[in-house]
C-alpha cells in the first residue's frame, strides 16, 4: 500500500500540437497535469498521501471536464470525508505557491464520490479544478489503449518515466512531484486481459501510489523499434513488488486503457 503513514508536510494541447514540443517541455506538461493527494490522520501529527494527475475527458455531449485519476486504494485508506488536493499556484516574477485546498471524497454517509473500475486499482472522479490545472490537464488521447504497446513496439528494456511524492516529499516547496525513471521488466505486455499489469523497474515508497506511468521523447526506446506518434500514459503506479517485508524496489502498473474504461463508467446511465 502506497498510501501509508507519512510525515506532515515539510513546507507549507492535442497530441499533432505536441508533436512540435522539445521533449522537456512534453514531460513539464505531465508535471503540471500531477498533484498530491493527501488526509491527515486521527493524530493531524502524519498523513496519508498518495499520487494523482488531471485528465481532460469532455462529457459525452461535449461539456468540458476535468477528471482526477489516482489509485483506487489511495482514496479508499482515507476515511474522512475530506481530503487535500495539492493546487500550485503561479506568483508574480515566476515564483510558485503550494496551496492545497479540501477535496470532497466521501459523501454524507460515507459513500465514496469517486467511480471505481470493477477489476482494477483505479479510480476516477470529476473536480473543479482551477482554470490553470483545468488548462493542464492531460488529453484523453494520451491514454494509451488496448494495443498501443504492440503498435508502437514497447517492450521489456524500454524507459518510461513516473511522477509521485514518495513518502510525502515533493520536488520544492511549490509541491511539484518527483520525476522518476524506470524499465519495463515484464514480458509479455499484451494482451492486457490476459496481462492486466506489468513491472517497472524502479524504488517505489509510500505516496508513489496513483502516478502516471508515461512515455515521452526524453525516455529512451531500444534501437530499431518504432517512435510513438505522441507522448502517451502507459498505465498507473498501482502496487510494489514485496515478497514478505523485503521490497525488489520494483512497480506494478495497470494499463492505461482501464483508466479510459473506468471515465467511459462516469457517462454511465445510474443504476436502479
Amino acid at each position: 500500500m502506497f498510501d501509508l503513514q507519512t510525515p506532515p508536510d515539510p513546507v507549507q494541447e492535442p497530441p499533432v500540437a505536441a508533436l512540435q514540443a522539445p521533449s522537456w517541455d512534453l514531460t513539464v506538461g505531465l508535471i503540471a497535469a500531477t498533484v498530491q493527494l493527501d488526509q491527515r490522520n486521527g493524530d493531524q501529527a502524519t498523513r496519508r498521501v498518495g499520487t494523482g494527475f488531471l485528465i481532460d475527458a469532455p462529457r459525452s455531449d461535449g461539456q468540458p471536464r476535468t477528471v482526477l485519476v489516482t489509485a483506487h486504494h489511495v482514496l479508499d485508506g482515507m476515511p474522512a470525508a475530506d481530503a487535500r488536493i495539492g493546487w500550485r499556484v503561479e506568483m508574480p516574477g515566476g515564483g510558485w505557491r503550494y496551496a492545497p485546498e479540501p477535496l470532497r471524497i466521501r459523501e454524507e454517509n460515507g459513500d465514496p464520490v469517486w467511480t471505481r473500475h470493477p477489476e482494477r486499482d483505479i479510480a476516477v472522479m470529476e473536480v473543479s479544478a482551477p482554470p490553470a490545472f483545468a488548462r493542464a490537464a492531460i488529453p484523453l488521447g494520451w491514454l494509451a489503449e488496448a494495443d498501443a504497446l504492440d503498435a508502437w513496439q514497447v517492450g521489456p528494456g524500454d524507459e518510461l518515466l513516473t511522477l509521485g511524492y514518495p513518502r510525502g516529499y515533493s520536488s520544492n516547496t511549490a509541491g511539484f512531484p518527483i520525476l522518476r525513471v524506470g524499465r519495463i521488466a515484464s514480458w509479455p505486455l499484451t494482451p492486457i486481459e490476459t496481462f492486466p499489469v506489468f513491472l517497472l523497474d524502479f524504488p517505489v515508497f509510500p505516496g508513489n501510489s496513483g502516478g502516471p506511468v508515461f512515455w515521452t521523447p526524453s525516455a529512451r526506446k531500444l534501437p530499431g523499434t518504432v517512435q510513438p506518434e505522441h507522448p502517451f500514459i502507459a498505465g498507473v503506479l498501482v502496487s510494489e513488488v514485496r515478497p514478505g517485508d523485503e521490497p525488489l524496489g520494483i512497480g506494478i502498473v495497470a494499463h492505461a486503457a482501464y483508466v479510459r474504461e473506468a471515465i467511459a463508467l462516469l457517462d454511465a446511465p445510474a443504476g436502479p
